[in-house]
This record gives structure tokens, sequence and C-alpha cells, in this order.
């Protein structure tokens, strides 16, 4: 049995596999496998975590099966995803842990792995760790066990990394930016970079409590935020999500900028344009239409950064991401990074003396409906001659203009009707009707 999702290990604090048993065995396999590369050498791994409150019994509870299997953990406290990934670099260390459920609210909790180059884990290093889990912790001899130590710079180490992805000869000074820190990991550490480059900087959603996290806030609740940044009038709005991976931003005048608006930004504004841009399935078709026009390459990949990243690098380009703002910039950081992709933005604000809305100028994303077909048990649409006879006519309906996508859920008895076009009315029709289509034949 596998226990890594396509983002690490997650699910509801309490219930297995996020409870502070597993989390012991879990430290203790993930130990046993470093240990293994290398017989020689004492492992170290970097451990940080969000602010929910299940995070300091997580974090113990791995710290312990690490260290009994004979491993020296760092631990950093909290600090955003993205800064675990390039301090395991930085610190030479064999692997990172974080300790975050991203976006969920407080009660989940997840424990994701870094390598040593602050990527993903390679899947024959999670199948070890898998099979390490199925054997009991056994300590052979009490001199080889592991020690933990808490890294006392590790924010001001990650602050200044972030400021390095930000060009020396430019400033923020000219800028007033409201930063939403969602309650989460990058509460302290966010507001800092934008006001050490030289930002009137308000802080919101930054006193977390454990429990507040993502709560009416953040990249995935961006009303608060919209309304902070007209009653501020500040020229731009910041909102992280709560392990800080994933950015939206806002203009002047309140509107939303996602993460395909960013994406049109750095292809298309920024004094170079890049070789190629990665989205998902999921990106408006606007972009892939404006990045034509603007003979900029794209490709899409399925929903989940470790696709995107796998496109990017299958391309050798370095810029991609979802629509929900989770941006790689891969000639900056290894990994998506609200606080660095919000930087790349700023740098094209500053470059081309331009406010966030003209940067979008003249592009507009195409209206998306989204239906839900629950069903009593679980259909493939694609093995019904009908259905897919129907797929076919509304997507040459839409030839050039518009598209569909059908897409079954993952973990229930669901299928996501998407229609994408240039008429709202049309899209809408569209994707009742195909919905309806489905619930008949189910």
């Amino acid at each position: 049995m596998s226990y890594f999702g396509t983002d690490g290990i997650r699910g509801k604090f309490g219930q297995l596999p996020i409870t502070p048993e597993f989390a012991l065995k879990l430290g203790f396999a993930a130990g046993k496998v470093l240990k293994k590369q290398d017989p020689t050498h004492k492992p170290v791994v970097v451990m940080g975590k969000d602010t929910r409150l299940s995070g300091y019994i997580l974090e113990s509870a791995l710290q312990a099966g690490l260290n009994a299997a004979g491993v020296y953990v760092h631990l950093l406290g909290p600090l955003p995803t993205p800064a675990i990934a390039h301090l395991t670099r930085a610190l030479h260390a064999d692997a990172g842990i974080v300790i975050s459920a991203s976006h969920n609210p407080y009660y989940d909790n997840g424990i994701k792995f870094f390598s040593g180059e602050g990527k993903k884990l390679p899947d024959d290093v999670q199948n070890a760790i898998n099979q390490e889990l199925q054997k009991d912790i056994v300590i052979a001899d009490t001199a080889q066990l592991g020690k933990s130590v808490r890294v006392k710079d590790a924010n001001g180490r990650y602050i200044e990394f972030c400021k390095s992805t930000f060009p020396y000869h430019f400033n923020l000074r000219n800028l007033r930016i409201v930063v939403d820190c969602a309650n989460g990991a990058g509460y302290n550490v966010g507001p800092a970079v934008f006001l050490e480059l030289g930002a009137k900087v308000t802080a919101i959603y930054n006193e977390p409590n454990g429990l507040n996290i993502n709560e009416d806030c953040g990249s995935t609740h961006p009303g608060n935020l919209q309304k902070a940044v007209l009653e501020h009038e500040a020229d731009i709005g910041i909102a992280f999500d709560g392990d800080a991976d994933r950015v939206i931003l806002v203009d002047k005048f309140g509107n939303l900028i996602d993460g395909d608006h960013i994406l049109y930004i750095l292809a298309t504004q920024a004094s170079q344009k890049p070789k190629g841009i990665v989205g998902t399935v999921m990106s408006n078709m606007a972009l892939e239409l404006a990045l034509q026009k603007a003979n900029v390459p794209f490709v899409r990949a399925k929903v989940g950064d470790r696709y995107v990243l796998q496109a990017l690098e299958d391309n050798q380009w370095v810029i991609g991401g979802e629509p929900s703002g989770h941006i790689l910039t891969l000639d900056k950081s290894t990994t998506g990074d609200a606080i660095i992709s919000a930087l790349q933005v700023l740098t094209v604000m500053v470059e081309q003396n331009k406010a966030l809305h003209e940067l979008v100028e003249g592009f507009h994303l195409f209206p998306q409906v989204l239906v839900n077909v629950r069903l009593e048990q679980m259909i493939d649409p694609f093995s019904i001659p009908a259905l897919v006879a129907e797929f076919e006519k509304a997507e040459q309906q839409l030839q050039g203009r518009g598209r569909i996508l059908i897409r079954k859920s993952g973990t229930e008895p669901l299928i996501r009707v998407m229609v994408e076009g240039d008429q709202l009315q049309e899209v809408t029709d569209l994707a009742n009707h195909l919905a309806d289509l489905i619930r008949q034949h189910a």
C-alpha cells in the first residue's frame, strides 16, 4: 500500500495516516531509507511546518522517528513550503520535510518530502519508504541515534534568498502593498521581504492561532483582500495560501489577478520572453490564444504541480503554473513560491513603470462554467459512444473559440463538466446540456 498521493501524505488530523503514531513510524522509515543510501554517513533532514496546531504534534513524532533511525534533524519552525525546499539545498541536507495541508482547513494536515535538491522525492525513494513502513521499529545501537537542533536564522536566510530574486538595482519604494498572509506559514517572512525592498506594507491575516489558517482569507478567499486594497488605496494586493506556495494578486481597482494572468504577464510583458509556458488542462483558453498571438509556445499538463514541473523539465523551460496561483519559476526556485512569484510580477511593474492593471490590459479570461455531476456509482463517460459523440459535437461547436473538459473525480463518484468559451450563455447552456446527458446515461 502507498500512503503517498500526488502531493505527499494528507488527511484529517487524528485519522490514519495523519496520526502521531503513523508520523513516528514514517520518520523512522524515511530515516532508514536515507541511511541505506550511504551507510557511512549520518543523514541530515530539515523540517518545517505551517501554523496549524496539529503541526507541533506531528513535528515531535516525525523528529523522534528520524532520530531513532540515526538521522540529525534541523528544525526550522513555521516557514513557507518553498523555504524548506530552499533550505534543504542551502544547508546541504539529504532531505526536507514540510508539515502542512496547504490551502485546506485547520483540521487537516499533511507531510511532504523534498529530495536533497529541493525537489519532489523520486518515486523509487517513496516506494522504499512505503516498504520500510511495513516493518517494525527496531533500534539496534543507541550510540547510533541522531539528534535535533533548531536553526535560529532560518527566517533571515529565506528572506535574503527571496530578495535575491528581485533585481538589485530596483526597489519598491513607490508602491503600497497589502499582504494577506492567510494566517499561515508566510505570516512573518512575507511582509518582511516587501518591507525590506522598500514598499509600504500593510499585513492582514498575519496573526495565526493554530486554528484560523485559511479561514475566510488567503488565496482561496481573496474577498477581504480586495476590500483592503481599496480601503488602503494600495497599488497591489498579494494573497498567499496556508503554506505560501500559491499566490493570487489584486490590482488597485480590486480586480483579481489569478495564475493565468500571472503567466500572461511573465510571458508577454517582461523584458525577456520565456522560451515557453506550461499550463494545465484547467488553464483558460484565453491564455493559450494570447500566448499564440505573442509567439510564445504553450503546452498543457495534468492538474498538479508535479506534472507542471515534469513538462517544464521535458521542454527545458522555466515558467509554468496553474490558475490557482501555483507558479513555478525554475530559474529562481525549485518549487512553487508565492513570495518569489509576486516579486517577479513586481519586477515587471517596476521595469515597465506600469500599474498591475496595465500589464493585463486587453487580456480577458473566457467565461468558464463547471458543473459537478454526482452519481450513485462512477461510470466512465468515454466508454459510452452516445456521450462521446455529444462531446465531439460540443467541441466542434466551440472550435477555435472555446473547449470542453470532462474529468472523473479521483476521490468520489463525481464527473466534472467544464465548458469554456467566448460567450457566457452558450457555455452555460452547453455545460448543463452535457451534464444532463451524463446523468441520463449513468
